[in-house]
């Protein structure tokens, strides 16, 4: 469902092992909003939800809510290093379009609502 690159995934553990919390997983979601229509969403959790998909992976697992899932069917997580610091990116075969900054996107079957400050 959702591929995470080495270097993605390398930063993920290290970030884990930083909060010191064994309990921890990457949540990765979706929400209404942003430039496009929808905007990623990923951050560190314990505690898992009705419908949560646990994905296992070497050294964390990923858990994605039962809404988004359909928005991020083969998704890609990279990180990149740059000049001005480093990020994760995304890679959604879905996104139709995306926004200048890669955080937010529209699929073909769904516009999302965007943010009226974009």
């Amino acid at each position: 469902m959702i591929t995470i690159s080495e270097s993605a995934s390398d930063k993920i553990k290290g970030m884990l092992e930083q909060e010191g919390d064994p309990g921890l997983f990457l949540r990765v979601g979706v929400k209404e909003g942003g430039c496009t229509g929808f905007s990623y969403g990923m951050g560190f959790d314990d505690q898992l939800q009705d419908g949560d998909e646990t994905i296992k992976l070497e050294g964390f697992n990923v858990v994605v809510d039962g809404e988004s899932r359909k928005y991020l069917v083969g998704l890609e997580i990279d990180w990149k290093e740059s000049a001005m610091g480093g990020g994760f990116t995304m890679n959604n075969p879905n996104a139709t379009a995306t926004c200048g900054c890669g955080s937010s996107f529209r699929t073909a079957a769904a516009a999302g609502k965007p943010d009226s400050d974009c």
